[in-house]
This record gives structure tokens, C-alpha cells and sequence, in this order.
């Protein structure tokens, strides 16, 4: 009963943070996604969830399912014929944040070789998987090298509470922050530029009105037939890591259907998955407990700092060079720092559905590369 209402209380708190931001609108100017990811965090560490049978189960449940299910249902809307107008821009802002990334990985494993961490050049290939294409890449690349258990352990720990801040601070302050020196992204269709506003009846109430409830409902249900196919697929590729495997699967079937004009016409799907970032990010950020977090080595945390805010740096200043716009940078440099997974939640808070493509198809470019290069540098390392 308790796991029910845990569901239940997860599933209606994002309506009523819509509520609030529509009867204030000066809470709408921080984002809807934003506010559920810091009322996420503000449970998480309010010490009432361990209080609550079963609740690990019930918040690994919600984010292996949202995510997956709302990917979809953000493509359905996905115009590529538009979208092939900025691939060159976002290829590029990938290539400068491979750049960035590794780096960072090889200046913080010249500042943190020599600081007490063991076998410094596995963390530093770690490192590079963990910000190329998130945690499936961290592990394949632990396994990959044999790296030790207990560095492995403080990377994964140290991700939860310096990825806490990071998302954050990619949420709220990072669009105005960077656009003191990166162009404004140029929107293909102007009639989107602020689609992503909470304002009177749209977006999201839309969703409330009984003539879209039926067309949602079978938007719904091939999202979880995708969803379903992207989970069988795993079973022909049992080498691969599953998440990638799904990730790519849903995704390249997302923009298949996005070509039917009945799927593509149906209005409030990208409404409807953004409902569904809303609810990871409420559970996601509850799962960030920083009073659970053993701090361990302090030198892994000052490396993945640097590896994470550092690339974040040197990808601004490439992107300046090459006059990449903020949310382009801000999308890749998400996509590989935190995965595809976590896109659609950094494309809703930055109010730009048009990157929400870019990003998935960079974070998947970041997943296939990223462990080569991990385990690449790793051994250039090993040797220096």
C-alpha cells in the first residue's frame, strides 16, 4: 500500500507543480522541469523515504520506465527534414566536446597522478567513459581494464552528488551564464521559441482536455510498444550494454514513426513526454541523498570535478571560437556528461524541443566512442 501511494505521490506531483507555476507565474520563469528536480532533491534529503517499505524498488522502477517511454513521445513531433538544417552545427559542437572532454581527462591526470589515487590511469579512462556516455560506459570500461573495485565504487558515489549539482546548475543559471559570450540559438520553426512556457491553457494543460485524451492514449500505447521493442532488442545483442541498446532502438524507431502523419499530427505528445521528464526528475533527484555519500578519496572527487566542470569550460571556449550557440553546447555537452537519458530533461528546462534530437544522437555517438577512447587512454596513459 505504501509502495502504491509512493507511485501515486510521484506520478500527480508534477500536475501540481504546473498548477503552482500557472497560479504564480513567477515560479514558471524557473522551468517546471527545474522545480520538480528540486523538489526531487528537497525529498530525497528530507530523510522520509527510507521511512517507506520497499521505496528503492519503487524509485529504480520509475526511472528505468519514464525515460524509455517518453522518448518517443518527443520524437513523435520531430520534424528531421528541419532538423538536417543544424547537423553540421551539432556534429561539430560534438567533435569540440570529445575535445574538452578528453582534455580535461589528461590535464586532471597530470594534476591528480601523484595524489594518493591508485592506478590513476584506469580512473582517468573511467572517467572519460563516465562523461562520453554515462554510467553503462563507466562500467564497461571498469570491466574492460580491471580496474580496481573500490575506485570504481568512489566514481560511481562522487557522479551522484557532483551530477546533483552540475544538472542543476545546467537547469537554472548556465543558459543566462554562457549566453554572456555564445550567439542565441537560432529556432528553425520562430513559432517554438517559446513553446516550452507555461502560460494560461498551454502547454500542458492541453493535456486535461477530453478531445486530445483518445489520440494521447494511442500515442501512449506505441511509445510502449517502442519501449517494448527497444527492451527485446537487448536479447540480440546480449554482448552489448543493454542501455545503449535500448537507448538507440527507441530512438531510431521514435523518428520512424515521427514520418506517419497520423503520429506526427497528434497533438500534446511532446507535452506528454515532457510530463514524464518531470516525474524522473523528481525521482531521479530524490535518489541523491548527500547524507548517504561516503566521501572516501577526496582526490577521485577533485578529479571528476575537474573532468566535469573543466571539459564544461574548455567546450564554451572552443564553442566561442566556432560561434556554436549556448544550447547546442549546452545539449552536448549534457548529452555526453550525463547521457541521452537525461536530455530531454536539460532540452525541457532550457525551453528548446528542437534540440531534443541533437542531443539523443550525440549522447548515442558518445555512448559507441566512448569506450574506445576510455580504454585508449587509459593505455596511453598507463605508459606516459
Amino acid at each position: 500500500m505504501a509502495a502504491a501511494a509512493l507511485v501515486l505521490f510521484f506520478v500527480a506531483a508534477p500536475m501540481g507543480i504546473l498548477h503552482l507555476c500557472y497560479k504564480y507565474p513567477f515560479l514558471s520563469k524557473a522551468g517546471p522541469v527545474v522545480l520538480a528536480y528540486i523538489g526531487g532533491f528537497l525529498i530525497g534529503n528530507a530523510g522520509l523515504l527510507p521511512k517507506i517499505s520497499g521505496y528503492g524498488a519503487v524509485l529504480e522502477g520509475l526511472t528505468m520506465l519514464t525515460i524509455p517511454i517518453a522518448i518517443p513521445l518527443l520524437l513523435f513531433s520531430a520534424d528531421l527534414r528541419k532538423w538536417a538544417k543544424i547537423a553540421g552545427k551539432t556534429l561539430l559542437s560534438a567533435a569540440l566536446a570529445f575535445v574538452a572532454v578528453v582534455a580535461a581527462v589528461f590535464i586532471g591526470f597530470f594534476i591528480f597522478r601523484n595524489k594518493g589515487i591508485e592506478a590513476p590511469w584506469h580512473v582517468a579512462g573511467m572517467l572519460l567513459g563516465l562523461n562520453t556516455g554515462g554510467t553503462p560506459n563507466l562500467a564497461s570500461i571498469k570491466m574492460a581494464l580491471g580496474a580496481d573495485e573500490t575506485n570504481y565504487l568512489l566514481i560511481a558515489t562522487y557522479d551522484l552528488m557532483v551530477g546533483a549539482i552540475h544538472l542543476l546548475f545546467m537547469m537554472t543559471v548556465a543558459q543566462r551564464l554562457f549566453l554572456r559570450f555564445l550567439p542565441p540559438y537560432r529556432f528553425i520553426d520562430p513559432a517554438l521559441a517559446h513553446a516550452g512556457e507555461v502560460n494560461g491553457e498551454e502547454p500542458y494543460w492541453g493535456l486535461l482536455h477530453k478531445e486530445h485524451w483518445l489520440p494521447l492514449l494511442k500515442a501512449f500505447g506505441a511509445a510502449l510498444v517502442i519501449f517494448g521493442t527497444g527492451g527485446a532488442a537487448t536479447l540480440l545483442f546480449p554482448g552489448s550494454s543493454p542501455m545503449t541498446v535500448v537507448i538507440l532502438t527507441i530512438t531510431t524507431l521514435g523518428i520512424a514513426a515521427s514520418f506517419i502523419p497520423a503520429v506526427h499530427r497528434t497533438e500534446k505528445t511532446y507535452e506528454l513526454g515532457m510530463y514524464l521528464i518531470m516525474i524522473f526528475c523528481m525521482v531521479v533527484a530524490s535518489m541523491a541523498d548527500f547524507r548517504q555519500i561516503n566521501l572516501g578519496s577526496a582526490m577521485i572527487g577533485g578529479y571528476l570535478v575537474s573532468v566535469v566542470f573543466g571539459s564544461m569550460l574548455l567546450q564554451a571556449l572552443l564553442s566561442r571560437l566556432f560561434r556554436i550557440d549556448v544550447d547546442t553546447f549546452l545539449i552536448t555537452s549534457a548529452a555526453f556528461i550525463h547521457s541521452p537519458a537525461l536530455v530531454p530533461m536539460v532540452a525541457g528546462a532550457l525551453r528548446n524541443r528542437e534540440i531534443v534530437f541533437s542531443g539523443l544522437a550525440v549522447g548515442i555517438v558518445g555512448y559507441a566512442v566512448g569506450n574506445y577512447l576510455g580504454i585508449l587512454v587509459a593505455w596511453i596513459l598507463e605508459n606516459w
